[in-house]
């Protein structure tokens, strides 16, 4: 019988997985099944271009627990978490990926770390099983974490994670048009924790995390959450402006003592300098608040296309 308030929702945002998504759904709830605890699981498509969209709605029909949720057109993982977020109803929200990287097992190792008193645990991989590409672009997205959402240096961040309700109530009241869960979890959330699991080897298929999609995701981090690349170029403008200052008061003097001056030259250089200088700052300003403005939109990332609940 479906529960009206389950205590978890497991959600996992599905992309060209219809080979294994499949026993994904059937180990998950197996594996909740034997811990006797109220679960729903939330399947959101991320526009497959596979059989992925069918394989989950039959699955959704079968069975009152699990929900299959179509997106009308790719918009990334962290978007479909987020529509998963806000689709559940469970106390603690389970993220985890559909090609079983994450052993639905595993879950019952962060649900025992969160009895003492956190708002978030992170799964923490014992050893990792992704190609070397992604590891690194881990290590460089873990360095911008650390530096725009405050993360613990002792603190890993995972795709498998457990998070209590307040903090996924806070991430789905968030509006933006460029979601990404990590730094949201990060940032709604204040007792972080890690939990030691296992990491296994992709079962079917090849990861959809290429270095070109890593690359966007860390743009995303800079450009989006941070003005850090903004102050780079202020801090640039400003040093440029004061050694044109410098320069133009070096001209002036020699202007002013040179024998043999050429006429107009002191006066040309001086005022390039300075309105140069002023022009560098001043699109420094206009950049910070393009930047609080595009902070501000309230565009959704993703579409819903149908939904197919459970039974």
């Amino acid at each position: 019988m479906k529960a009206c308030q389950p205590e978890y929702s497991v959600v996992i945002p599905v992309y060209n997985s219809a080979t294994i998504v499949g026993e994904t759904i059937r180990r998950t709830c197996a594996s909740l099944e034997s811990a006797n605890l109220s679960f729903e699981l939330i399947l959101v498509n991320d526009a497959s271009t596979d059989d992925s969209w069918n394989v989950i709605s039959d699955a959704a029909r079968r069975d009152p627990r699990v929900i299959a949720i179509n997106l009308l057109r790719n918009s990334g993982q962290h978007a479909a978490n987020l529509c998963g977020f806000r689709a559940s109803k469970g106390a603690w929200v389970v993220t985890m990926d559909d090609d079983l990287q994450n052993p639905p097992a595993e879950i019952h190792k962060l649900i025992a770390q969160a009895a003492h008193g956190h708002d978030m645990i992170i799964g923490r991989f014992e050893q990792k099983r992704h190609a070397a590409h992604r590891r690194l672009g881990s290590r460089v997205v873990r360095w911008l974490n650390r530096q725009v959402f405050g993360q613990e240096r002792d603190l890993v961040l995972s795709n498998f994670r457990l998070i209590r309700r307040d903090v996924v109530d806070r991430i789905c009241a968030w509006r933006g048009p460029y979601p990404y869960v990590p730094g949201l979890c990060l940032m709604f959330s204040a007792d972080r924790a890690n939990a030691f699991v296992e990491h296994h080897p992709r079962a079917a298929g090849k990861s959809n995390y290429s270095a070109l999609r890593i690359a966007r995701l860390i743009a995303a981090i800079l450009f989006n959450y941070s003005s850090f690349p903004l102050r780079c170029i202020a801090g640039l403008g400003s040093v440029v402006a004061v050694g044109t200052f410098i320069l133009g008061l070096f001209y002036l003097i020699r202007g002013l003592l040179s024998q043999h001056p050429v006429p107009g030259w002191t006066s040309l250089v001086v005022l390039l300098a300075f309105f140069n200088a002023v022009t560098l700052i001043m699109l420094s300003m206009l950049g910070e608040y393009v930047v609080r403005i595009i902070n501000q939109l309230s565009t959704d990332p993703y579409i819903v296309r149908e939904r197919v609940d459970g039974g």
